[in-house]
């Protein structure tokens, strides 16, 4: 039996990360998330939703060589909620995927699978989603081709407003963070702040990469969060420059701005940041992220 309730499902998605976090570190794999702006609401069960999603990030992990690539990006329709788990991993042979969610279904035990089949796991993942009324497949090119799986859920209204802004911002709470925020809006980059301020996190301001490079490495952040669109240098060659000082060499940097094509996606990630986020961002979208940064 489900424990229906009206759940956000970026904060299920920072849930099934900080649990498959471990396994990610211990293979060093690069994981990027990217998260729709607006509200993703389903009515579904908060465990089983985590149970879901952390299996396919386990198998992603676990299937794919040391020092790769894992994606998790959200997505919204008017109806739906979709959701994919993508690596650069082995991939999966054509003739298995029409029985890839079968009951102890098994891949061949080749080196890269030595945890043999995806067994029960995946007829898992298949049977509690369809308990939430939603439907998963998989799509790989085929062996060393990488994997993607795809959940689409029915997507529903959010859940009345809270009383005030600290509850909504208290289910997404983390670990205090050291925050460098650089925009040349002052207004946009000052509204941010004063959220992440409320929810515990210890914000700088700077509206310039220069002083921004100053700043970073003084404070040592462990989240930079970069506008694209700076003046005298761009936020992509700002994320090159942090990524060479000792301070910020290792902190979470995630880019802001306008384009959200998969062009500028690539670029972003090309230039060092951990994650892509297209304008307008929403303090709840980042506070789901922080859960990701080094402590």
């Amino acid at each position: 039996e489900l424990e229906r309730r009206n759940l956000d499902m970026k904060q299920v998605i920072a849930d099934a990360i900080e649990q498959s976090r471990p396994l990610m570190e211990a293979k060093t794999h690069r994981l990027t998330v990217e998260l729709a702006p607006e509200p993703a609401h389903v009515m579904g069960d908060q465990k089983r939703l985590v149970q879901i999603l952390t299996n396919l990030l386990n198998n992603a992990a676990k299937y794919t060589p040391a020092a790769g690539c894992v994606r998790v990006a959200m997505q919204t329709s008017a109806t739906q909620v979709i959701l994919a788990v993508e690596d650069n991993g082995t991939g999966i042979d054509l003739e298995l995927q029409p029985r890839i969610f079968d009951l102890f279904t098994q891949a061949d035990r080749s080196a890269d699978r030595s945890q043999g089949g995806l067994g029960i796991g995946l007829a898992l993942v298949k049977s509690l989603v369809e308990l939430h009324g939603g439907a998963v497949r998989v799509d790989s090119s085929g062996p060393g081709q990488g994997s993607r799986f795809t959940i689409t859920l029915p997507r529903v209204a959010g859940p009345s407003a809270p009383a005030d802004d600290s509850n909504l911002l208290s289910t997404t709470k983390t670990a205090r963070r050291r925050v460098l925020l650089v925009d040349d809006n002052a207004d946009a980059a000052h509204m941010l702040a004063m959220f992440l301020e409320m929810a515990g996190h210890e914000v700088a301001i700077e509206y310039g990469p220069h002083d921004a490079l100053a700043r970073a490495q003084a404070m040592a952040a462990h989240v930079c969060i970069l506008d694209i669109g700076l003046p005298d240098m761009d936020g992509y060659e700002l994320a090159r420059r942090l990524r060479q000082l000792p301070g910020t060499s290792g902190a979470m940097l995630v880019a802001l701005t306008g384009y959200g094509r998969e062009e500028d996606r690539r670029k972003a990630l090309q230039a060092g940041f951990d994650h892509h986020l297209v304008k307008p961002v929403s303090a709840e979208t980042l506070l789901a992220l922080f859960a990701l940064a080094p402590e």
